[in-house]
């Protein structure tokens, strides 16, 4: 608020800096520092042992800096630094000991046995613990050393000998004296040959995926162990990790030579070759240069972006030691799109080239680009792609295709055609423009149709008549302009009915569940083209329980199914309407003739059945009037027993086979005869026979010990459920045969199967095991 002054920011002191315990070697110098910050800044001060401490002879006191020249044992004893200010006081407290120790050799000795390598360098430490720091001596035996050009002890103590030789063998001894007390440690200086490269690597020059190998023997002392490294630009090789390309290639230690498998770029650099023991170590180095395919270029820019042609720039990448011979250029239409090589100008770009025009673009298409290098070692990896474009439109260059046309309402005229994608659209605002007009007329009609999806147009007006004939072309659109004009195509209006029914209807049944059709054709007329025949014939009511009982009372199998079928003689497009006597023409099923066929069969019908048929022409727009109706019945189903009382007699040469004849039902059919399968074990095929009465005699071999035979009755009405039986020459039970993928074992009661009573027979009274095929058609 005005005419009041805001109270300043006050703080307790803080530590930003402490003391810590120090030992420290008597007759040293020691520096210890403490800072403290708070507001107002805190003044700082020091006590010894709870004492204030000022600065003195070998002590100076500096506010957070506390210093000591020569430490004696009096200094030892607990600081403290103290920063205080209005607002508290904090300490900060470390214990100083002042060390007095003789020299000592017990924590760290000179190493009893030191080898090392002729012609070589030692290093031998001499760190004894002493306070204060002692004075150092070396001698060798008795012999008190000095520094020379080969010998050299260092102001830590440390001795160093170069340019070792056999002569520099022996006893070396360190002694170490302070006025605490004085020690001594000896070590044995032994000499060993040094380790020499006596094979080195040699650079080379290889090409992507060779094979190389380094070369590196050595030579060394016999009484130490050799070891090899590798080293790539100062890195270390790792010959263990999964699936490298480096192999050791030698098992002996003084060869460790190196193997570089499929040898890739980043394999190129400086090799070296170390050969190692503990007192020594040599090495060599080579240079490996890899060529390869060059890498990828960079900066990929489009400019001057046309209709159909961009200008594509690049800046070069690695060649990887082989000269770029030439670039190919590659263009994608985004997001999915795959990668194409593009048309360019010049058609061959050169390796030195760094820019080239694309040519052949779509209009109005987006598009990425990439650059591709190559050399004579091959192809590179490709440079990214550029940003995405769109080139500039232009006018449709291709004409709408697949025109054609028809069916439709009366007085209509349909056309359609295929929708341009949109590679060839070349544009926004895209359309069809359709042109058409009647045959043998001079003036165009045309219509504009707009949007890529469009694929028709209807064309309305009284004028059309049925199936009349139109000239049409299109073309397609967009904001650009029109493009070309397809050829012109010739389409018809909608057709009508036909107008003429067939004459001449004639049906007769030809068995239990089929009939023959027949009719003279109609003659074509101007409404369409005719495409065939509709068959109208009424069926007999086909509820589930009528379906079922007449399924009981005539037996009837999987061959005699009540769903009406066509004949191979009918085809998809044949229709024939049919209804039973009484029934009416409503309930009638329709069947499509194949084509202008002038004849049909339809099966799948009720047995001793009457059924009225009417036939009728149909084009595209649907059927035409019906003929006058014939009338057919069906024939009486065939027996539905089996023949019974089979029995065989077999000669040398021969089977003969009789059985009970069949006496059909007054419902049933007449019996004109029998069909007979027959199959033996050694042809698995069967053979049928036709015999007109109850017996039947059939040439064998003497070889054949089992037969299996099927007996069915043949008449007007079709054929009947089969009998089987299994037959076997010498007697004795055999694994039945088949004749069929499916069969039915039952017992047969009053239709035993009865062999003639000699050598080889079965024989039965009351029951015999018949095996039923019901799925075999004869």
């Amino acid at each position: 608020m005005p005419g009041f002054l805001s109270p300043a920011p006050t703080a307790q002191p803080e530590w930003l800096k402490v003391i810590s315990d120090t030992e420290a070697d008597i007759g040293s110098n020691l520096r210890w520092g403490c800072a403290a910050a708070g507001k107002p800044r805190p003044a700082v001060r020091w006590l010894r042992n709870g004492e204030p401490l000022a600065s003195q002879n070998r002590v100076e006191v500096l506010a957070g800096d506390l210093r000591f020249s020569k430490l004696s044992l009096e200094d030892s004893g607990m600081y403290q630094c103290v920063a205080e200010n209005k607002h508290g006081t904090i300490y900060a407290s470390a214990e100083l000991a002042v060390q007095a120790l003789a020299p000592d050799f017990r924590l760290n000795p000179v190493r009893r046995l030191i080898p090392a390598a002729r012609g070589g360098e030692i290093v031998i430490p001499c760190q004894p613990r002493a306070a204060p720091k002692a004075v150092v001596l070396w001698s060798k035996g008795t012999e008190i050393l000095v520094n020379s050009s080969r010998v050299t002890v260092t102001p830590d103590g440390t001795l160093v000998i170069r340019n070792i030789s056999r002569s520099d063998e022996g006893k070396y001894t360190c002694f170490a004296e302070n006025f605490m007390g004085k020690a001594n440690s000896t070590g044995i200086l032994s000499v060993r040959d040094a380790t020499k490269i006596t094979l080195a690597p040699s650079s080379a020059d290889i090409n992507v995926g060779d094979n190389l190998t380094l070369q590196c023997h050595a030579s060394h002392d016999p009484t130490m162990d050799l070891t090899f490294t590798w080293t790539l630009d100062d890195f270390p090789i790792d010959f263990d990790k999964p699936g490298g390309h480096y192999r050791r290639t030698s098992v002996k230690e003084t060869i460790g030579d190196l193997t570089i498998l499929n040898a890739q770029l980043r394999h190129g650099g400086k090799y070296a070759c170390m050969a190692q023991t503990v007192v020594d170590s040599a090495s060599k180095e080579a240079t490996v240069l890899v060529r390869g395919p060059p890498g990828p270029p960079g900066g990929v820019v489009v400019r001057d972006i046309g209709d159909t042609t961009i200008q594509l720039s690049w800046s070069r990448g690695f060649d990887n030691h082989s000269p770029i011979a030439k670039y190919i250029l590659q263009a994608r239409t985004p997001p999915a799109g795959k990668w194409k090589q593009v048309r360019t100008n010049p058609a061959n770009i050169e390796g030195n080239a760094e820019t080239a025009q694309v040519l052949g673009l779509t209009p109005w298409m987006d598009y990425e680009f990439r650059v591709i290098a190559s050399n004579i070692l091959g192809t590179g990896e490709p440079s990214g792609p550029s940003s995405k474009i769109r080139t500039k439109e232009a006018v449709p260059s291709v004409a709408p295709s697949g025109l054609s046309g028809g069916g439709g309402a009366p007085g209509e005229l349909i056309v359609n055609w295929t929708p341009m994608s949109r590679e060839y659209q070349n544009g926004d605002g895209f359309g069809y423009l359709l042109s058409f007009r009647r045959q043998g007329s001079t003036h165009w009609q045309t219509a504009r149709v707009p949007g890529a999806d469009a694929q028709y147009f209807v064309y309305s007006n009284e004028s059309v008549r049925p199936y009349m004939p139109f000239e049409v072309k299109i073309r397609s659109y967009n904001r650009r302009g029109d493009g070309p004009e397809s050829l012109t195509a010739l389409v018809y209006s909608a057709e009508e009915e036909p107008k003429v029914a067939p004459t001449k209807v004639w049906a007769k049944g030809v068995s239990s569940s089929e009939m023959n059709v027949t009719w003279e054709p109609v003659q074509q007329d101007m409404n369409g083209i005719l495409l065939g025949y509709e068959v109208e014939p009424v069926p007999p009511d086909a509820s589930l329980a009528h379906v079922l009982s007449t399924f009981l009372e005539l037996g009837t199998n999987s061959q005699q199914g009540l769903t009406p079928t066509w004949s191979c003689c009918l085809g998809a497009h044949d229709l024939i309407r049919y209804w039973r006597a009484g029934d009416k023409e409503a309930a009638a099923d329709r069947v499509r003739t194949a084509g202008l066929d002038t004849s049909a069969r339809v099966s799948g019908l009720h047995p001793n059945t009457k059924y009225h048929v009417t036939v009728r022409a149909y084009n595209r727009a649907g059927t035409g009037p019906a003929s006058p109706s014939a009338n057919a019945t069906t024939m009486k189903p065939p027996p539905r027993r089996p023949p019974g009382n089979i029995s065989w007699t077999f000669s040398s040469s021969s089977l003969s086979i009789k059985w009970d004849p069949v006496v059909p039902l007054r419902n049933e059919s007449a019996v004109t005869g029998y069909k007979m399968l027959y199959q033996n074990d050694l042809h698995l095929t069967p053979t049928l026979h036709l015999t007109g009465k109850n017996w039947i005699e059939i040439p064998v071999p003497e070889d054949i010990g089992h037969a299996l035979v099927q007996i069915r009755t043949t008449g007007p009405g079709g054929d009947g459920i089969p009998a089987e039986v299994h037959i076997v020459r010498n007697g004795g039970a055999t694994p039945p045969l088949s004749l069929s993928s499916e069969s039915t074992s039952m017992m047969v009661e009053n239709a035993a199967v009865c062999p003639a009573a000699h050598p080889g027979t079965i024989v039965s009274n009351s029951v015999a095991m018949l095996i039923l095929i019901g799925s075999l058609e004869l």
